[in-house]
C-alpha cells in the first residue's frame, strides 16, 4: 500500500460506521482514500492531522458505511418484473422462453446496466447475479450473452459476480438469437461457453468482475420426475462443473436448496467453504449441521416467493456457525434490489417465527449485507468493511429525511428506517460513481429508454402481451382462488 500523507479522496464529518472487527461507530468520522483503498478510518480530528487530499466530501448529516452486498439475484428478470407473477406456472415459463429462445445479446446489455443502475442508486456495490433463472436455465449456449451483460454492468460501474454454467439435465436443449436460428445445445456446449466466460472476464475491469460457476440444484422433485438415467446426468454433470469450480479457484453457487437437497450435495462432494447455498428452506437439524461443518455459505432471500413456501433456518444456521448473508433475488416477479427492504423484512420474517422482538437485531442484519455478504461471496479480505488495505467501496447515507431524524441511534433508524433511495454517495474502488443520488457515469435517461424498447421488443418476441393485463382476482378479494404456486 503507498504510504505518505497524500491521500486522493478523504470523506469526513459523517457517523462513520466501518464495520471493522471492534464494530465502532465514530460520530464526525473521516475515511481516507488512495489508489482505490482504504489508508485510514477515525476520528475527522485525527484523519485531518495525518492526511491531506485534493479532494474531500464533507458527509456531515450522513452514515458512511461499507457498500452492501447482494448475494444472490437474476440477470435478466430486470426487464420482466412482474410480468404473469399471479399465474402460478406461467412466471417460470415466461423466464425459460425468454432466457433461451427470447432474448438477444442486446437485451442482455439493457437489462444489465437498469439491474446494475438499480443497484448503484440502492447502494449495492457488489452483487451475485445469476445469467438467467429461475433455478434451472442460464443463457449459457454462447459467450456473446455473458459479454453483453459484463459490458453493461462495467459501464455503470459496481462490482458483480456473474454465476454461469449448464442447465440441469436432460440435454441438448433448444437455444436461439432472438428467435433467429435455433440450435441445440448439450452439455458440453454450455461449460465450453462458461468456461470461454471464466477466461474472458474474471477479474476484468480491475476486480469488479468475477465469474462463478453454478448449476441447477438437485431436488428430491427432480429425482422423482427425471428417469434414473438422466438424474444420474445430472449428478455427474454436477460435479463436473463443481470440479471447474475448484480447478479455477471461483465461487460455485447454487439456486433453490430446500430439505434433502444438503444431504445430497453433501453426498456428491459439491459443498465447501466456496459453495454458496441459495435460499435453504425446511433445512433438517442434520443438514444445518452439515452447513456449519462444510463451511458452506447461505444466501438467504426472506423476500421471496420460496421463503413464504418454507422457511430459512438463518437464526439456527448461524447459531450453528454457518456464514449467512442477507440477499434479494432481485429484481422479480415482486421485490427489488433495495437491501434496506431486505434487511427490514428478514427481521420481522424470523421475529414473527420465533415470536420474539429481539431476534436478529439491526446490528446483526447490517453484518448480514456487508462483512458476513463478504464471507459468504469469499471476498472478506476485500470488501465488507472499512479497514486500511482494503477496496474503497463506500456508500453514505443521507440522515436529513424526516424518516430519519432526529440523528441519534444511528444504526437502528439505518435498519428499520432506510430505503435505498437515501443512498447519496457510492464510490467503488476509489471511484466516485455516484453523487447527489445522481450517477455518474452513464445517463440514467439513456439506460431506462434502452431498457424500455429492449423489453418491448422482447414481449413482442414472445408474444407475452397478455401477461401484462391485470388478473381477474386482482380487485376486491383478500385471497383469491390461485394457481398452484412455484418457488
Amino acid at each position: 500500500m503507498t504510504g505518505g500523507s497524500e491521500a486522493d479522496l478523504i470523506l469526513t464529518g459523517g457517523w462513520v460506521i466501518p464495520m471493522d472487527p471492534a464494530r465502532q461507530i465514530i460520530e464526525n468520522g473521516a475515511v481516507a482514500i488512495k489508489d482505490g483503498r482504504i489508508l485510514a478510518v477515525g476520528p475527522a480530528a485525527d484523519i485531518a492531522a495525518t492526511w491531506t487530499a485534493e479532494r474531500i466530501i464533507d458527509t456531515a448529516g450522513k452514515a458512511v458505511l461499507p457498500g452492501f452486498i447482494d448475494a444472490h439475484a437474476h440477470a435478466g428478470h430486470g426487464l420482466i418484473k412482474t410480468m404473469a407473477m399471479d399465474g402460478g406456472d406461467r412466471w417460470e415459463e415466461i423466464c425459460g422462453e425468454v432466457y433461451t429462445t427470447g432474448s438477444t445479446p442486446e437485451f442482455w446489455y439493457a437489462e444489465a446496466r437498469l439491474a446494475a443502475l438499480e443497484r448503484l442508486r440502492f447502494g449495492v456495490t457488489t452483487g451475485v447475479s445469476l445469467l438467467g433463472g429461475g433455478d434451472t436455465i442460464l443463457r449459457s449456449d454462447d459467450p456473446v450473452y455473458g459479454s453483453a451483460h459484463i459490458e453493461g454492468v462495467l459501464e455503470v460501474g459496481t462490482r458483480s459476480i456473474v454465476a454461469v454454467g449448464p442447465t440441469r439435465a436432460p440435454h441438448p436443449r433448444l437455444y436461439a438469437n432472438g428467435d433467429r436460428d435455433p440450435k441445440s445445445i448439450d452439455f458440453a456446449t454450455q461449460l465450453a461457453t462458461s468456461q470461454t466466460l471464466l477466461a474472458r472476464w474474471h477479474g476484468a475491469g480491475d476486480g469488479r468482475i468475477r465469474l462463478a460457476l453454478i448449476y441447477p440444484v438437485l431436488r428430491d422433485e427432480h429425482a422423482d420426475k427425471m428417469s434414473a438415467a438422466d438424474f444420474a446426468d445430472a449428478c455427474a454433470q454436477a460435479q463436473r462443473t463443481r470440479a471447474l469450480s475448484r480447478e479455477a479457484g471461483v465461487l460455485f453457487t447454487q439456486d433453490g436448496y430446500t430439505r434433502g437437497a444438503v444431504l445430497r450435495a453433501e453426498a456428491l462432494g459439491l459443498l465447501g467453504p466456496d459453495a454458496l447455498l441459495s435460499h435453504a428452506t425446511n433445512l433438517t437439524d442434520e443438514e444445518i449441521a452439515i452447513v456449519a461443518a462444510t463451511d458452506s455459505r447461505i444466501a438467504h432471500n426472506p423476500s421471496a416467493i420460496a421463503s413464504i413456501l418454507g422457511r430459512c433456518p438463518a437464526i439456527e444456521l448461524m447459531q450453528a456457525g454457518a456464514t449467512v448473508a442477507i440477499a434479494s433475488d432481485a429484481t422479480a416477479p415482486d421485490r427489488s434490489g433495495d437491501m434496506f427492504r431486505h434487511m427490514q423484512q428478514a427481521m420481522h420474517y424470523h421475529r414473527r417465527h420465533f415470536r420474539d422482538p429481539l431476534v436478529l437485531p439491526q446490528g446483526k442484519a447490517l453484518e448480514m449485507v456487508t462483512i458476513d455478504a463478504a464471507r459468504a461471496v469469499g471476498m472478506e479480505a476485500e470488501i465488507g468493511s472499512l479497514e486500511p488495505g482494503k477496496r474503497a467501496d463506500i456508500i453514505t447515507v443521507n440522515l436529513d429525511r424526516p424518516h430519519l431524524a432526529p440523528a441519534n441511534m444511528v444504526v437502528h433508524r439505518l435498519v428499520c428506517f432506510a430505503n435505498g433511495n437515501d443512498v447519496d454517495t457510492v464510490i467503488v474502488g476509489g471511484e466516485l460513481c455516484l453523487s447527489g443520488g445522481k450517477p455518474l457515469k452513464v445517463s440514467e435517461d439513456a439506460i431506462i429508454a434502452d431498457a424500455n424498447r429492449e423489453a418491448e421488443a422482447m414481449i413482442d418476441r414472445i408474444g407475452a402481451r397478455a401477461d401484462l393485463a391485470l388478473p381477474a382476482h386482482f380487485w376486491g378479494t383478500p385471497r383469491p382462488a390461485m394457481p398452484e404456486t412455484v418457488a
